[in-house]
This record gives C-alpha cells, structure tokens and sequence, in this order.
C-alpha cells in the first residue's frame, strides 16, 4: 500500500489514467470490429467507410501511448489489404 504522500498521488494518478486508457482501448477495439464484420458481411463500401473511420482513431492510440506505432501500422496493413481485395 502507498504510504508517502507522492504515492498516493501516483496511485491515484495511476488510476485515472489507466480509466482513461481502457474507454480509448475499447473505442479502438470497437472500429477494428466493425470493419472485421464489414469484411465478412461482404460489403466493400461499408468496409472502405468502416476502414476510414478506423484508420484516425487507431493513430490516436499510438500518439497517447496506448498502442505501439508497429501494432498499429500491422494492424492497419493488414486490414486495408483484405478491404483491398474484396471483389
């Protein structure tokens, strides 16, 4: 347990910012899902439109040091090119 005061702050400093990390891990989590159902379901507009809207939010991650810059450049990569393929 924090015993200083400086430890505390930094627990609960700790704490907020760990809130703050999840609700933006999930929101990113949730545009990959949608342009992974948007592939399956076959529909290349809508995957395009879902890849768009993807693209901003997963680079957000990166700039706030949710995601390293290499899982989100696969990450991508590897969504364009199925959304890319699609006939």
């Amino acid at each position: 347990m924090a015993n200083s005061p400086q430890s505390k702050k930094r627990a609960r400093q700790n704490e907020a910012r760990y809130a703050v990390n999840k609700a933006r891990r999930s929101r990113i989590r949730t545009q990959l899902r949608k342009v992974e159902e948007a592939i399956a379901s076959g529909d290349k507009d809508v995957a395009t439109a879902a890849l768009r809207e993807a693209q901003p939010e997963l680079m957000r991650g990166v700039t706030k040091g949710v995601f390293h810059k290499n899982t989100a450049a696969r990450k991508m990569s590897r969504l364009s090119s199925r959304v890319k393929a699609m006939a």
